[in-house]
This record gives structure tokens, sequence and C-alpha cells, in this order.
């Protein structure tokens, strides 16, 4: 993992994406005894690989009887939350380290559609008050 003004970056990402380090984390960080900037060790004592990391938090969800979840459902569920605040495909893809639109679709595809329905309605209606608006203080405009 390197390290850029406040941001983590992890190494094995094909881009590799910093993402803001939070103020809780940042405490917790700060108060976790490590070396080397590695906070998390496998059972030699040594940094995990990507498989391995991704194999023990399976472990770790099945002991704490969350079958249903993995490291990889943490990257899929943030992106979906990112969606359903608002966030822009970009934003998304800086976060999560997804470089393509299509990539993100894949992770937000199950973001509350109603929500996201609602939400697009309103911007739209609001849209065009502004514009019917804009258009009636035209014509009184040009008639006045």
């Amino acid at each position: 993992m390197r390290w850029r003004a406040g941001c983590r970056v992890v190494p094995w990402q094909a881009e590799a994406a910093p993402v803001p380090i939070r103020p809780p984390l940042a405490a917790s960080i700060l108060a976790t005894p490590s070396r080397a900037m590695v906070f998390i060790i496998n059972g030699h004592g040594r940094s995990f690989t990507r498989k391995g990391f991704g194999n023990k938090f399976r472990d770790w969800c099945d002991e704490a009887g969350l079958s249903e979840c993995s490291a990889h459902g943490l990257r899929k569920a943030a992106a979906r939350r990112f969606t359903e605040a608002g966030c822009t495909n970009q934003q998304i893809k800086s976060w999560t380290g997804r470089t393509t639109d299509s990539e993100v679709a894949r992770y937000t595809a199950a973001a509350d559609q109603r929500t996201l329905s609602d939400e697009a309605g309103e911007r739209l209606m609001a849209n065009l008050c502004k514009r019917l608006a804009n258009e009636t203080a035209n014509q009184l405009e040009k008639g006045a």
C-alpha cells in the first residue's frame, strides 16, 4: 500500500485509486502498531496477497455468519450507495478504481431503482419549470 496526501493506494489494482482516509479511520490507523504501513497481516506476519486477503476475508465473513458477504462485495455495495446518493459515474470510478462506465453499470445495477426514478422525475420537472419560467420571462420582456 502506498500513501499520498492522506490517501491510500492499493497496489494490486490495475488502476490504483487514491481513496480519502476519513478521520475515524485515520485515528484507528494511527493507534495501530504497524510495520511499513501494513495494518492487516497474515499468519506469517506479512502483508496479504490479493488472493490471500480475499480468502481470509471470506473466512471472517463465514465466522461472523455472513456467508453472503465478500471483500469484493464491499466495493459493489459502495458503488450502489454512491449511485443512490447521486454520485456521477466518474466519481464512482474514482472511488472504486474501475476504469469504464460499463464496469460501474455492472456494480450499480442493484441500486434502488425506485429512488433513482423518483429523483430523475424531480430533476425533469424542475428543468421543465425553469424552461417555462424563462420562456414566460422572455415573452413578457418582448411584450413590454
